[in-house]
């Protein structure tokens, strides 16, 4: 490649770079899989060395995102520069030149900078560009292991990610109605919870703050104690658990040590439940590590150590084209099966048609798939290049024209039907599951079956199959039997309880809890429901002016609230059960956290109904609020009773949590 052309690509590398990241960090998506961005990054660091060419927005120079939000901005007082990496355990080796580390897990999510002076949260920063951050100390207060005072009367200034939990992540994710709205991954989630301007939106994500860093501890003329770690690097984590704070999850490790090390946090990945991309090495001698330097870009006291990913190679068999409720049409590829991480694999999002294109996929050409930071299916390459695949002209659901959407990241495919049944049938997919009106049988393929079809266009047609009952067992794939057990399940899901109703309509925002909520503060009655103002609303606990005003917009529609009550005249509620009315409200105010495994109760979800039906609120994580963690193994290690334990909540066992229970709800 003559100069001149290397010179290009570096301008066109560095172009395609910074807008993958600028997506990814300001909007929340990608544009290209995890193993292609390193792939690109690392031809241009080659290309740069080689021709001594650099751009001055080259992303090798660059370490974080330009800031365009409303949050007010403030300049760090040190430099918060990204990491060096190396994906080879003999490099780390190597770097580590026979000192003592520390290693720990590279969590994934938006790094956070928290000042303390004086005992108390001052002040809390989000790295923004490495110079300039976002200040985010409204919505930090509402992280949920975030002390808001601590022992330490000095300054103390810290660096930790803002994470949310895969379960957690799960957990909003099944809240929300609309499938193609849900959030892709908990990093996404979790940048835009901690740069809301609205503090209320970052309480009911769940974020927590996990310390990787002490930047600073001093002493002020108020409160002269400055702490002496004895130049130990561990040293300062334990000082900051012994202040409340959650640290990394990390070990010690030397170079003899290090390849088993990093074998033991691997063996850990399928069970980890904070995302991480990798593991972070520090020298444990807290000088030597800072009389090492910096380079322009990186430090030179850490490492990061990123996954080598495991792949393999197959054969790409079809390409499913995947309708959503919002007309976008995902290609998904499905090849033949291998194992990979452990697992067997045989299909993997490709996200969009630039994809398809870029990769000049064809059906029968030999690809490699890996599992991005060892969790999702990814395509890294196609070693043939047949471009055989057509993009379809028709929407494979309802046969309508389709048309691709380019802008500057990427291009997409839509179908233009606005009848089109998939665009219905993920709202059907919703009103059917197990925390709506649980109608069993009805998966999304015989939903899209029936749609299209024209058995069902409202929800209310789901008690209304009767009509078509001779035409279903015709279908391909059913039978008599089949449509028997459809419409006995409708009958079966007749007799409900509203707030499934509630839930089931999608309303954005709205979940199963306050749905519940809801129902609750207005005795069951649907008529007061929709009628209801942001004054009344607002003032049920756990539901903030957001949620109000979607709620509300929501039953402005006239269509909206014909469709609700067509369909409240198919069912039979149980509104006593559902609101917990003759029952006493016990646990009125108390918050329960349920971990482990149950013995008395069927599952987690019977115990939380019976927590809710007794005035009680059951969530998934533990905070200062939580009045009880149920834990049938109080002793053991879990995340939650480390977090119950530093914060004095309760571990009871499930028998403890029986004997609570009034005699008549004692009987489990």
């Amino acid at each position: 490649m003559a100069n001149e052309s290397k010179i290009n690509r570096i301008k066109e590398l560095t172009d395609l770079l910074n807008l993958a990241s600028r997506v990814y960090y300001q909007e929340g998506r990608e544009i290209m899989p995890n193993i292609d961005y390193d792939k690109y990054y690392d031809e241009l660091l080659a290309l740069e060395k080689e021709t001594g060419f650099r751009l001055a927005n080259s992303p090798s120079q660059n370490v974080g995102y330009e800031i365009i939000s409303e949050l007010p901005k403030e300049r760090h007082e040190s430099p918060m520069l990204s990491l060096d990496k190396t994906k080879s355990p003999d490099e780390l080796i190597d770097w580590l030149n026979g000192k003592k580390g520390v290693l720990s897990w590279k969590l994934d999510g938006i790094t956070c900078v928290a000042t303390y002076e004086n005992g108390m949260l001052l002040k809390a920063v989000t790295r923004g560009n490495g110079e300039i951050g976002e200040v985010v100390t409204p919505n930090a207060r509402f992280f949920e292991n975030l002390p808001a005072k601590i022992p330490f009367k000095g300054k103390l200034v810290i660096r930790g990610e803002a994470v949310i939990s895969y379960s957690d992540f799960d957990k909003i994710n099944e809240e929300i109605a609309d499938t193609a709205a849900r959030y892709k991954n908990p990093r996404n989630l979790c940048s835009g919870s901690v740069r809301q301007l609205d503090p209320s939106v970052t309480a009911g994500r769940h974020v927590r703050l996990v310390i990787f860093t002490l930047v600073s501890a001093e002493g002020t003329a108020e409160h002269p104690e400055t702490p002496d770690f004895n130049n130990s690097f561990a040293a300062q984590y334990d000082w900051l658990e012994a202040l409340g704070f959650e640290v990394v999850e990390h070990r010690f490790t030397d170079g003899s040590t290090l390849k088993s090390d990093i074998e033991a946090f691997k063996e850990k990945i399928p069970t980890y439940d904070i995302p991480s991309d990798g593991l972070v090495l520090a020298y444990e001698d807290i000088a030597y590590g800072v009389s090492l330097g910096r380079t322009a870009k990186f430090p030179r006291h850490s490492i990061a150590f990123k996954w080598q990913d495991e792949t393999a190679e197959t054969v790409l068999r079809s390409i499913d084209w995947s309708a959503s409720r919002t007309g976008l049409i995902n290609p998904v590829a499905v090849f033949d099966p291998v194992e990979l991480e452990g697992t067997t694999v045989s299909r993997a999002s490709v996200h969009n048609v630039s994809i398809v294109e870029e990769l000049e996929l064809g059906i029968g050409d030999h690809i490699t798939v890996y599992k991005a930071n060892m969790i999702i299916p990814q395509l890294s390459d196609n070693l043939t290049r047949s471009g055989k695949i057509e993009i379809p002209g028709r929407c494979p659901v309802c046969g309508g024209k389709t048309e691709i959407r380019r802008d500057n990241t990427a291009a997409l495919l839509y179908c233009l039907n606005d009848d089109c049944p998939a665009k219905h049938v993920k709202a059907f997919e919703l009103m059917v599951s197990r925390n709506a009106l649980n109608i069993d049988g009805l998966s999304d393929k015989t939903l899209e079956k029936l749609a299209g079809e024209g058995f069902i266009h409202e929800y209310s047609d789901l008690f209304k199959l009767e009509r078509f009952r001779d035409n279903i067992a015709e279908l391909e794939g059913f039978g008599e039997k089949s449509a028997d057990n459809m419409i006995k399940a409708a009958e079966t899901a007749r007799n409900t309880e509203l707030y499934r109703l509630l839930y089931g309509l999608g309303i954005s925002g709205v979940g199963l809890s306050g749905a519940k909520l809801i129902c609750r503060a207005f005795g069951n009655d649907l008529s007061k429901i929709m009628d209801a103002d942001e004054e009344s609303l607002i003032e049920i606990e756990g539901i903030g002016p957001v949620l109000a005003k979607s709620f509300i917009t929501f039953f402005e529609n006239a269509e909206n609230r014909r469709i609700t009550l067509e369909l409240a005249e198919q069912l039979k509620f149980n509104d006593k059960a559902a609101a917990g009315e003759g029952k006493p409200q016990v646990f009125a105010g108390m918050t329960f956290v349920i971990t482990g495994d149950l013995q008395h109760f069927a599952n987690r979800r019977a115990a939380q109904d019976l927590i809710e039906a007794l005035g009680g609120k059951a969530s998934g994580s533990v905070s200062s609020k939580t009045s009880y963690l149920i834990n049938n193994d109080i002793m053991s290690g879990s995340s939650k009773n480390k977090t119950a334990k530093k914060l004095g909540i309760p571990i009871i066992t499930e028998e403890e949590f029986i004997n609570l229970l009034p005699e008549e709800e004692k009987n489990v």
